[in-house]
């Protein structure tokens, strides 16, 4: 997997959290692990990590496997969504396996650190979902979490911070805002502040966002020394 510096201006961060099903056989899921680290040779990922989740802090679904992906365009995520051998992919050996399957996607503006996360580093993803009828606090949970979330890039341990709303409602879930800090590593990740539903522990403006929310995911996955 490349580790160069991110270059372009806007890029789109894709998360894929998965639930596999209990008692599935592990070379089964070995399988779905290497055809979807595969994908990326079909050029329209510029960079592509997967596998088993360290924790999850909170969530509707015991998720237990994250992709975390990055594109240059919102046109490449649909090139790659409809492309055959991708949906090949799923259809022999992600859904065969998988009770449960969430997919988001947001913009990222002049994205800063690196491009593809390194292998050892770990990061915290974090989605969060309206109660029906709150759409119009969007803006003001957004707020919040671009307020708090961003502040992390400026603590030590953390290569990167993005943040935004989801571009694809699709597969969403109902899951509308999102977040990824990038930590050096599990080390750095494990001396943040414990993890809650949008990362305002204790902050006024946090608390009152709360109410507008139905639920949250937060997961914590730590990058694997696999090339891509």
């Amino acid at each position: 997997m490349p580790t160069t510096t991110a270059t372009t201006t806007t890029t789109i961060d894709h998360i894929v959290l998965l639930k596999v099903k209990d008692d599935t056989d592990p070379s089964k899921v070995k399988d779905m692990i290497d055809n979807l680290r595969g994908l990326y040779s079909l050029g329209l990922v510029l960079s592509r990590t997967v596998g088993p989740l360290h924790r999850v802090h909170s969530s509707p679904s015991p998720f237990t496997h994250i992709i975390h992906s990055r594109f240059s365009s919102l046109e490449n995520v649909r090139a790659y969504a409809a492309h055959p051998v991708h949906v090949s992919v799923g259809k022999e050996y992600v859904y065969p396996i998988c009770d449960d399957v969430l997919i988001v996607d947001w913009v990222v503006d002049d994205p800063r650190g690196p491009l593809a996360p390194p292998p050892g580093s770990a990061m915290r993803v974090s989605l969060l979902k309206l109660k029906e009828g709150e759409a119009a606090a969007k803006d003001e949970v957004l707020g919040v979490v671009r307020e708090s979330i961003g502040g992390k890039g400026n603590l030590g341990g953390v290569h990167q911070v993005t943040f935004g709303e989801n571009v694809s409602p699709l597969s969403a879930q109902g899951y509308s805002i999102m977040s990824l800090v990038l930590f050096h590593g599990l080390s750095e990740l494990e001396a943040a502040p414990a993890a809650d539903t949008i990362g305002v522990e204790g902050s006024l403006a946090g608390k009152k966002s709360k109410e507008h929310l139905e639920s949250a995911i937060v997961v914590d996955y730590v990058v694997p020394y696999v090339s891509q």
